[in-house]
């Protein structure tokens, strides 16, 4: 299918091209981007069985866990990429920090070095939007309990480490940043709002550079307590094999399965980073936004239509340019149906050439910061030439007609792509995003 050049896209709409230049993750697969590429590649999982200790004797006995990270080991190699005095600050805050703001800032630091902009941007047209809420969970449970045997055991700086300012205060301290800071919400749609507001803030209010980023969301033991309860994780996998527990599209799928993880992306004006001699590694078209109306965390199919082709209008594309749709598919019974109703809603007589995978089959649901890790994987593949398998299925629920790369990587072109999220409380969100030009499909993967 041949494609307009990406100029025609925004052109008519009259605002600021936005790229993406960098991109960071740290998960349960891999905390570098060719590693990352490597492991999604091959079709491994990331999950298992519960390793920090808080979750022993937890209903919840599997998920894709980072603990315990060496992080020693990822910070000497970041060590020669960052200024000595923001590698100063990061290394202070890593030992001085909730692991959540550690995450957070971690990967906003890889990301803004793979992007080459330490030195080369006026901080005081730099933003950072922080993409998700519940970062400080399990830190504050840990207060909590120390609370509850003496009050004095409380760290000092509880009142203000809690608050997702604070993790804020760190990235834009280590990045050199003094323009817009602040947080959005959105449960497991975070990062598309994260990167809706970047955008808002390079076309409408000044700024050059955006970072957009999401530490680890953090369940306590109550938590999974809940969600289990309400049916909505699964417990175990098949034949005891945490590995094949996520099975996103599977007719015998049976809940998500939870995971830590995080991810940045920096969003720049394609003005800026063409004046600065930067590649831009993908161009974010739209963001379309909705809600279900109610609080019910049952997953409705219009509203999430209404989503994707929000997009698809801001975007200025039709639904015939998206070549693949990288699903929010989260391995529940009706979330994965709903979703896969709405892509053809949508698409018409399209969807059955549109290309649909399921990275949570691999990463396990990584909650707020899903989108970001996701979305770094939608641009690697954009750049590869090659769609990710979605792991674990056995059998294609035969209610779901779409085109899933199952089991096995697929090689495809991709000039426009859509990545959806669904977060509970009826959020849906779609992000466009589409090759740049004169890009190939061939690219090999970024560099760590």
């Amino acid at each position: 299918m041949t494609q307009p050049g990406l100029g025609s896209y925004q052109t008519a709409r009259g605002e600021k091209r936005v790229v993406i230049t960098g991109m960071a993750v740290l998960t349960t697969l891999a905390d570098t981007l060719t590693d990352f590429h490597a492991a999604l590649m091959a079709g491994r999982s990331g999950l298992g069985s519960w390793k920090n200790p808080l979750y022993t004797g937890c209903c919840s006995r599997i998920g894709g866990d980072l603990f315990p990270y060496a992080l020693e080991g990822r910070l000497s190699a970041l060590r020669q990429r960052l200024p000595d005095e923001a590698f100063r600050r990061l290394r202070r805050l890593v030992h001085n920090s909730p692991a959540s703001a550690v995450t957070a800032v971690f990967v906003a630091a890889e990301a803004f070095a793979g992007a080459g902009l330490f030195g080369l941007a006026d901080g005081r047209r730099m933003g950072a939007i922080l993409a998700g809420h519940y970062l400080y969970d399990l830190y504050k449970w840990a207060n909590w309990q120390a609370y509850a045997l003496d009050p004095d055991d409380v760290d000092v700086s509880l009142g203000i480490k809690e608050i997702d300012t604070d993790a804020l205060g760190c990235i834009t301290g280590v990045l050199g940043i003094f323009g817009p800071a602040y947080g959005v919400g959105g449960a497991c749609a975070a990062g598309n709002i994260g990167i809706r507001a970047g955008l808002d803030a390079i076309r409408h209010h000044g700024a050059d550079v955006v970072a957009v980023v999401s530490g680890c969301h953090e369940l306590t033991p109550a938590s999974l307590s809940s969600l289990a309860k309400l049916g909505a994780i699964a417990l175990e996998g098949p034949g005891g094999e945490p590995a094949r527990a996520s099975r996103p599209f599977d007719a015998a799928r049976n809940g998500f399965v939870p995971a830590s993880g995080a991810a940045s992306i920096i969003l720049e004006s394609l003005e800026h980073a063409t004046a600065r001699g930067a590649t831009p590694l993908a161009e974010v078209l739209g963001v379309g936004v909705t809600n279900s109306g109610s609080r019910s965390p049952t997953p409705v199919e219009e509203p999430m239509a209404w989503a994707m082709e929000q997009a698809l209008a801001e975007a200025g594309i039709d639904k015939t340019a998206i070549d693949y749709v990288a699903a929010h598919a989260t391995s529940t019974p009706l979330g994965d149906l709903a979703e896969a109703r709405a892509i053809a809603r949508v698409f018409g007589n399209h969807t059955p050439g549109l290309k649909v995978n399921a990275l949570k089959s691999m990463l396990g649901h990584l909650m707020a910061s899903s989108v970001l890790v996701e979305t770094v994987a939608a641009v690697l593949q954009l750049r590869s030439g090659w769609l990710y398998p979605s792991i674990n299925i056995d059998r294609l629920d035969p209610e779901i007609d779409l085109a899933v790369c199952a089991n096995q990587a697929v090689p495809c072109r991709v000039d426009a792509l859509m990545k959806n999220a669904f977060g509970f409380g009826g959020v849906n969100t779609a992000c466009v995003l589409a090759r740049c030009d004169g890009e190939q499909a061939d690219a090999a993967p970024l560099s760590p």
